[in-house]
């Protein structure tokens, strides 16, 4: 069982009264042992012979001298008191007993009251996580410090929900803006690669110019992906993890012929729950980076899936140059790549990495990336089933 606060506070409660019982039942038990000893009469006999009836204390002779009798009377009184002491003893603590089972229902029962609207605030904190910002707690009641801090967690929800609307808005015009004179420059340097009549150097100057364009273009697309991958996926479906992956695979084949680098891996049914673009991203970056950053000679990549308890597990893994340990951490970040090789490089824009890790957090998933001691990375992605 979880150890929440409201089974902290019953317990501390319960325990609380158990001591104050305890405490309470040792006092109880002195005194009564010391009134019991106090009040208890003496009884003595004096003679020569004594014939004794019918009495309570079995052990006494019915017949003996003084002394006799005296002995067997002090040690009848001194049973009884402790049977008194006894029987008191165990029904105090049945008494007792009862009363903490009570104490601790009580005590559970009167915490969850208190924390109720604690509950409520993380009820609606769950939802706010699954990315559905309109939730608000609006907490009714006195104006306590429980209402307070319901309150408080409403007016950050409102700028939170401003905020990402505000961004989200900002994504859509972005994305009208950058991509359309990208898109006409483009239309505009193909018409002119297409004139038979071009000179050979204003052909070059519009090849360059067009992979120029189409850098920025990959540019524009990586930030808006990486913008929108930030959020939680609320539409989710199942989707094959090895069918994703033998797709990039697929993809990037003509890319690794044409390096010299071999593709290959078993690639396992792996079904988890998830947007199938997004996922197809995860997987292509993966790849195409492991393409990329590879040997000049003999280079090879591999790329497998494999279902787990509860898990699904994508692993690219290559060959390449060697890679320092404390430089690995820094590839997941926007525009960084090995080392100083940051522009002028046909590999990406340097945002790969960093779209593959928000999509995997994105999907609840986590990615690490380990230094092979030949040269290259293994990159192990677990998503969720």
């Amino acid at each position: 069982m979880r150890p929440t606060i409201r089974i902290r506070l019953a317990l501390l409660y319960g325990g609380m009264f158990l001591m104050a019982g305890v405490v309470l039942l040792t006092i109880i038990y002195i005194l009564a042992a010391n009134t019991l000893k106090e009040g208890t009469p003496e009884f003595r006999v004096f003679g020569s012979n004594v014939r004794l009836g019918n009495i309570s204390c079995p052990d006494l002779p019915s017949v003996g001298t003084v002394h006799q009798i005296n002995e067997a009377i002090g040690h009848c009184i001194r049973n009884q008191r402790a049977l008194a002491l006894h029987t008191f003893l165990n029904r105090s603590l049945t008494a007792l007993v009862g009363l903490t089972v009570i104490a601790f229902a009580f005590g559970y029962a009167m915490a969850g009251r208190v924390l109720s609207p604690l509950g409520r605030i993380t009820r609606t904190a769950q939802r706010v996580a699954g990315s559905d910002l309109h939730r608000r707690i609006e907490l009714g009641g006195p104006d306590d410090e429980l209402k307070e801090l319901a309150d408080t967690f409403d007016e950050m929800l409102d700028r939170l929900d401003r905020a990402f609307e505000s961004q989200r808005r900002f994504v859509a015009n972005a994305s009208h803006e950058l991509r359309t004179p990208l898109a006409i420059n483009r239309t505009l340097l193909e018409v002119q690669l297409a004139d038979p009549e071009a000179s050979p150097e204003l052909a070059q100057l519009g090849k360059t110019l067009l992979a120029t364009n189409e850098r920025s273009e990959q540019l524009v697309e990586g930030l808006l992906l990486l913008a929108r991958s930030e959020n939680k996926v609320v539409d989710k479906k199942p989707v094959d993890l090895s069918e994703v992956a033998s797709q990039a695979v697929d993809q990037t084949r003509e890319e690794s012929q044409a390096r010299g680098v071999e593709l290959r891996g078993d690639r396992q049914r792996a079904v988890v729950q998830g947007n199938g673009v997004l996922l197809e991203r995860i997987a292509l970056n993966l790849v195409q980076n492991a393409v990329r950053y590879n040997l000049p000679d003999d280079g090879w990549v591999e790329v497998t899936t494999e279902p787990q308890l509860g898990c699904a597990v994508l692993v690219v893994a290559n060959t390449g140059p060697v890679v320092p340990a404390y430089e690995v951490e820094n590839l997941f970040e926007p525009f960084r790549r090995l080392r100083t090789e940051r522009t002028g490089s046909d590999k990406g824009v340097g945002l790969g990495l960093s779209i593959v890790r928000s999509v995997v957090r994105a999907h609840d998933g986590t990615i690490t990336a380990e230094p092979r001691e030949s040269g290259g990375l293994r990159m192990r992605v677990v998503l969720p089933l």
